[in-house]
């Protein structure tokens, strides 16, 4: 593949990762609008506050950046993030160490360039019943290798079977025309990834995760990638469109805050998005926008 196909490429990628981006903001703020019964009905819809970030490069050059979206009291979401990045530079010597040791790639100490772009979403909700939910796609490139990852995961707080078997099924509509193996992979990786050793239990009900997704074929895994990213309105939109007047309790509501309490523990202990974020110089507000607005331990 040739420097100037590379280039394009990046860019076709990063371009796409916008594009959802604002599909998904206006299906949320879509949401705030037609909410027009049961609790917080009667507030102020909520809106996304836009800004933006920047990469802090240890020597000052310009080193990327991006947009954060944040919504926050809103009548449906308590606090939702949707921020894209497009960061570049060189990889300081933890973030090549763990390149190597982790993906395998030679040479990076002697050029450790990279670029980086994707899309990370999490929404935490007003109701109870309605699940919390993350989404990420990504594409990474060094010199020497290039690969995607992401997927998305349903995090409730209380459990509603169809609700699980909902996103799932989502999920395995828009990989299945990929190959068949592609979804009880993902789905197996997710199960594994999103798991929180030291509580002995996963964070949420799962659902897809693929990282270091290197084909050969970039077409190929760009489809993929997309495809894993165009899953998530139909899986998540009516679940939050079922939940979010139903009643819910005192009860409720403490079970949904020592549960957030579960996502924070992962988010600061194990994520390798947040590691990579703080370790290469992202803006920290939007590398932990992830984090609930309030949560509880027991």
């Amino acid at each position: 593949m040739t420097a100037a196909m590379m280039e394009q490429e990046k860019s076709t990628a990063a371009a796409w990762f916008r594009s959802l981006r604002d599909q998904i903001v206006a299906a949320f703020e879509a949401l705030e609008d037609s909410h027009s019964r049961g609790p917080l009905a009667e507030a102020a819809p909520g809106r996304f506050e836009v800004s933006e970030t920047r990469r802090a490069a240890p020597d000052g050059a310009d080193a990327g950046g991006g947009l954060m979206s944040v919504m926050r009291n809103g009548r449906v979401f308590e606090k939702v993030g949707v921020n894209i990045s497009t960061v570049y530079g060189t990889l300081g010597e933890r973030a090549q160490a763990a390149m190597a040791a982790r993906k395998g790639i030679p040479g990076m100490a002697e050029d450790p360039r990279f670029w980086a772009s994707g899309i990370s979403l999490v929404a935490h909700m007003q109701n109870p019943h309605v699940p919390a939910v993350h989404m990420n796609t990504r594409m990474f490139w060094t010199p020497h290798a290039w690969w995607f990852g992401g997927g998305s995961d349903l995090n409730p707080c209380i459990e509603y079977d169809e609700d699980t078997a909902h996103f799932h099924a989502q999920q395995k509509a828009h990989l299945d025309p990929h190959g068949p193996g592609h979804y009880p992979r993902l789905k197996n990786w997710a199960d594994d990834y999103f798991y929180i050793p030291h509580r002995g239990r996963a964070r949420g009900v799962g659902g897809i995760f693929m990282d270091d997704h290197c084909s050969g074929d970039w077409a190929a895994d760009f489809a993929l990638t997309q495809d894993i990213g165009r899953a998530f309105l139909p899986a998540y939109l009516p679940l939050v469109e079922k939940r979010r007047s139903q009643p819910w309790s005192a009860a409720d509501k403490d079970t949904q805050l020592v549960h957030r309490g579960l996502y924070a523990e992962y988010n600061l202990v194990y994520d390798r998005g947040t590691k990579f974020g703080l370790e290469t110089g992202h803006d920290a507000n939007a590398v932990l926008m992830s984090l609930p607005p309030m949560a509880k331990w027991v």
